[in-house]
């Protein structure tokens, strides 16, 4: 079992200043709608997510936060890690909004809005690793989940150096890691599997993960990163973070390549843990993003079909990415996927 970690959001220092938006919560207040929802095209989207159950495997959720009060809707939360149930970290409660928070301070901040079913598990915190993650996805999955967002990752450094501290010379440490990572992919790879085989059945899900933080694309020195594990696994959607250039959209400095999808994920408005609202750099922000697109997708086309399953929405999804004339000249599409998640139009 590996141990768990976010795709942790990156302060705006870390941040090329080009990319940042000035002062990005008023400018939300005074636009009224963040701009990944504008950007996705889901302000002008006649679904906002009703009857789709998504969930977000994360650091729990703020269920007290102004986001979440609306009497319709139901957040079912569960806790994976042996800690406290609620978030006591902010990136749960920030990822869940950009999901499907009401109106703050009369900004949109969420891209499917009308979801009245929510299921939030933790997962990260204490020693919660690969066994917490799978049983949250098993959960989400029996208990209706359609879409599931996670902006997290397996921590390999972190297991490297605990069996360095158990005794392990770091040549063998690092092999025994990359061993438990390799396999971890494998496990992944067949629950994927499984998911698929179970939409016979109605039980099967979206599964929507962050590529990673970890590539540096600008300056000396540039380089980058594929995405990391769990996105890597096969049936996961991996999705990369976009930034506003001067251009159009491009890759975040930070994102990892080899997506397969991409989504707004700098200086992205949402929720603040313990009421407002806040500023997030990832592509943990991206990810969420994209779970409410598919969302509305999963809406849409339940409106028009009787015969609706994850493979099929997740097919609409990928085919409704856009591209044209929305990125720099100079993007190249191993960086974005097949473009920008957009709402149905």
């Amino acid at each position: 079992s590996m141990s768990l970690s976010l795709v942790a959001p990156l302060a705006d220092h870390e941040t090329c200043a080009t990319e940042l938006i000035k002062d990005p919560v008023e400018k939300t207040k005074a636009d009224g709608v963040s701009w990944g929802v504008k950007t996705t095209g889901a302000d002008n989207c006649l679904q906002d997510g009703r009857d789709v159950t998504v969930a977000i495997l994360d650091t729990g959720i703020d269920k007290n936060h102004e986001a979440f009060d609306d009497f319709k809707l139901d957040i079912l939360t569960e806790d994976f890690t042996g800690t406290v149930e609620e978030d006591n970290d902010g990136h749960g409660t920030h990822c869940a909004a950009t999901i499907f928070g009401r109106d703050v301070a009369g900004c949109r901040i969420g891209v499917a809005p009308g979801i009245t079913r929510a299921l939030v598990a933790k997962v990260i915190g204490g020693n919660a690793g690969t066994d917490a993650l799978l049983k949250a996805m098993s959960w989400a999955i029996d208990n209706g989940a359609q879409v599931i967002s996670m902006s997290l990752g397996f921590d390999f450094p972190r297991y490297q150096k605990r069996l360095v501290q158990r005794g392990l010379p770091a040549v063998a440490a690092t092999s025994a890691a990359l061993r438990a990572y390799r396999d971890n992919i494998r496990l992944f790879d067949q629950w994927m599997a499984l998911n698929s085989a179970q939409e016979a059945v109605g039980k099967s899900a979206i599964v929507v993960a962050a590529t990673g933080n970890e590539s540096k694309r600008y300056g000396d020195g540039a380089y980058e990163i594929s995405a990391s594990s769990p996105s890597a696994a096969s049936g996961i959607i991996s999705v990369a973070a976009l930034s506003q250039r001067a251009g159009g959209l491009a890759p975040a400095h930070f994102s990892n390549t080899d997506p397969q999808i991409s989504a707004p994920g700098v200086s992205i408005v949402s929720a603040k843990l313990g009421g407002g609202l806040t500023s997030k750099n990832g592509t943990s922000m991206a990810c969420p993003h994209v779970a409410g697109i598919a969302a509305l997708h999963w809406e849409e086309m339940d409106s028009t079909s009787l015969d609706v399953n994850a493979s099929r929405v997740k097919n609409r999804l990928m085919s409704a990415a856009r591209h044209k004339d929305l990125f720099e000249a100079t993007t190249d599409f191993s960086d974005v996927g097949v473009g920008l998640a957009s709402a149905p139009n």
